[in-house]
């Protein structure tokens, strides 16, 4: 019985650090997609449309992690293997999906993200991400 308490909060751990792993690699993304420094425009200028795009792309990657834990928790190995692969799908998912958002409007998404006005486009944008990450969860169970 303790046994499995210490292998469960170790693998706890484990998942845990790669998942906060994914989710920096998701602000390192939307920090790339969007003109600026991401970490000056949400917590200095604080810009709604761009604390909106990465509030959904790090719900999104939350989801992706949670589903492949959950779809895989009796291999450890598997789930980690899962998690990691699924969570790099997810995030080359999300940028396609940014980029085809930006071929299909008017203007450059990133520079509209990072416009001190509130914008209807993040909230596309932010919907866009996290239904990318919607379909990743899906394809994992």
């Amino acid at each position: 019985m303790l046994e499995d308490l210490l292998s469960g909060a170790w693998q706890s751990v484990v998942f845990g650090i790669v998942g906060v792993g994914l989710m920096a690699a998701g602000f390192g993304l939307v920090d790339l997609l969007t003109p600026g420094r991401l970490r000056d425009l949400i917590w200095v200028q604080r810009n709604t449309n761009a604390g909106l795009l990465l509030a959904a792309n790090q719900l999104g990657i939350a989801g992706i992690v949670f589903t492949a834990i959950l779809t895989s928790y009796s291999d450890f190995g598997r789930g980690l293997a899962s998690t990691v692969v699924f969570g790099l799908v997810g995030l080359a998912i999300m940028a396609l999906a940014f980029f085809v958002l930006d071929l299909l409007t008017p203007g450059k998404l990133g520079e509209i993200i990072c416009s001190d006005e509130p914008h209807p486009a993040a909230r596309v944008s932010a919907a866009t991400h996290f239904g990318a990450a919607l379909i990743v969860c899906a394809c994992i169970a």
